[in-house]
């Protein structure tokens, strides 16, 4: 859609049969049905999914004055991928969805820095249109070729070298992905994955991180936009916090049919080990009128087991 002048179209692969049941296996080729980027899975999880459109349905005649934040929501068990995006693709996706959401703290006692990963996602089973290539590197990522390598007899043709994993079992305390939530107001559905990210002292207190990502998706045609966020952070030292501000991460991002979600990280810090945090986002319809839609409230929980971040970007 709206190629540039000059450019051309060119094969990349064959589409394959979306799986309705069972999981993809690492070295699955993809395309992200939502931001059309190419990638490559990397290995899966079994997430839990707390959807409160399913729970509103079915809870809705019992629920009480406390309002939506009181249901009863149970997880259902979903499955989730770690994959590569194409380094090609970055620059296309960059204004729709975060290419460098994989965050962690670093390994240093004395250091805050945060490091980035650039090219790491995650994604839903139904976001993958699966493709099979026979080209031998058909992802350009600097870690493909360290992770994986071409095996003909298999498929598919990519499997996981032996680096791959023990960064999988090195690094799963942070990349793993254990609760997703999702909500849908007036059309419009926010979906949070939540991450643990460690501890650090300061002025000799702790210090609890926690990235969240979230994804907004217009399933309507009518063109909104985001013009506003309200966050309500609970910590269990006792205290609750207020956050308003314009946008998200600086923009104000439109949502049309030809542009239906946007994708971004933001990172939350408390001074108890657990939390939660709920909200709103206002958005603007073309005529001027606004409405506020539902952020599910989310748990932010540090695990009890102590987890060790990686100590750089070092594989």
């Amino acid at each position: 859609r709206n190629r540039p002048e000059g450019k051309v179209l060119e094969t990349v692969g064959v589409f394959e049969a979306p799986k309705q049941h069972g999981k993809y296996e690492t070295g699955q080729l993809f395309l992200h049905s939502v931001f059309g980027y190419r990638g490559i899975v990397l290995f899966p999880w079994q997430a839990r999914l707390y959807d409160r459109d399913v729970a509103s349905s079915v809870t809705e005649k019992s629920e009480n004055a406390a309002g939506h934040g009181s249901k009863e929501v149970k997880g259902k068990t979903h499955t989730y991928y770690q994959v590569l995006i194409d380094a090609r693709d970055c620059p296309h996706i960059s204004q729709r969805s975060q290419t460098e959401a994989v965050t962690f703290l670093a390994n240093h006692d004395d250091s805050r820095a945060l490091y980035a990963i650039p090219g790491l996602d995650y994604v839903s089973h139904e976001d993958i249109l699966p493709y099979s290539s026979t080209d031998q590197v058909p992802i350009q990522h600097e870690l493909f070729e360290r992770f994986l390598m071409y095996d003909q007899t298999k498929v598919p043709p990519f499997v996981a070298r032996d680096t791959l994993c023990a960064w999988q079992e090195k690094n799963h305390p942070w990349l793993e992905l254990s609760d997703v939530h999702r909500e849908t107001t007036e059309n419009i559905r926010v979906t949070v994955i939540p991450f643990y990210m460690g501890m650090r002292e300061a002025q000799n207190s702790h210090v609890y991180w926690w990235r969240y990502c979230i994804r907004l998706e217009n399933l309507d045609s009518e063109v909104v936009q985001l013009r506003e966020r309200h966050w309500r952070i609970f910590s269990l030292s006792g205290t609750l916090e207020t956050v308003r501000g314009r946008g998200v991460v600086g923009r104000e991002p439109v949502l049309s049919k030809e542009q239906p979600a946007f994708q971004y990280s933001s990172h939350v810090s408390l001074q108890a080990s657990s939390g939660h945090m709920w909200g709103t986002f206002r958005f603007e319809r073309p005529d001027g009128s606004h409405f506020d839609v539902r952020i599910p409230p989310f748990s932010l929980e540090s695990n009890k087991d102590e987890k060790t971040p990686p100590s750089g970007l070092h594989w």
